[in-house]
């Protein structure tokens, strides 16, 4: 038996509340991005296609179990991305994809490297977000950019590096984590590196490894 509107009400209001944060501090503008969260039963709410992050309506999300809908409007078109993400990622259960700025505007202007879109310029990015791989770009939806991503999660995986995001060439960031707060501080910290990295015309020193590993000894972080 799923999930009733009732069960997941409170896991709706969280992903409307989010939305609407991230819309109103400028993470996502016009009908750019989605949102996604995983339910104790292993289904999971995303918002709907074409839709506004900022005026989400609680009833509107999509209900999804084994990628077949079963309540709301019409899913994102990036359904397969998020369904790839939480079967390859089992301790993420929330995903957000948003159109940020800095970020997007890094990928016209050529990242640092294609396993490491910015370098480790500050401890926070380090600890909060690690290591983020380019995708390559195809169009919004392809079934090819989850195969990818998934691909890129089992890597880090093998190399004891998870992944908490990935960047879509010329599209977004993609972050999870285990509830919305998380996945969007790992957005937030993303974006504001990658503007850093650009105001400082890309040539800032990333950190020493002397430091990253006072990083790795003080706070467990991964790089």
């Amino acid at each position: 038996m799923s999930l009733s509107f009732e069960d997941t009400l409170p896991q709706r209001l969280a992903m409307c509340t989010t939305g609407a944060s991230l819309y109103a501090r400028g993470y996502v503008h016009a009908s750019a991005g989605n949102i996604s969260l995983k339910l104790d039963d292993g289904s999971f709410l995303i918002t709907p296609t074409d839709a506004c992050l900022g005026t989400l309506q609680a009833a509107d999300l999509a209900h999804v179990a084994h990628g077949m809908q079963l309540s709301g409007a019409p899913a994102s078109k990036t359904l397969a991305l998020h369904q790839a993400i939480y079967e390859a990622e089992p301790h993420a259960r929330c995903i957000i994809h948003t159109h940020a700025t800095h970020l997007v505007s890094l990928t016209l202007q050529g990242v640092w490297q294609p396993q490491d879109i910015v370098p480790p310029i500050t401890p926070y990015y380090v600890m909060k977000v690690g290591h983020v791989p380019l995708i390559a770009y195809q169009r919004p939806g392809h079934p090819e950019v989850a195969r990818q991503v998934a691909q890129a999660i089992h890597q880090g995986h093998a190399h004891s590096k998870p992944l908490r995001a990935v960047m879509l060439d010329r599209l977004g960031p993609v972050v999870w984590h285990s509830s919305p707060a998380q996945a969007s501080a790992v957005l937030e910290e993303l974006e504001e590196t990658a503007k850093l990295w650009l105001m400082s015309h890309k040539t800032a020193t990333p950190l020493s490894p002397a430091q990253l590993d006072d990083l790795r000894q003080h706070f467990g972080a991964v790089w």
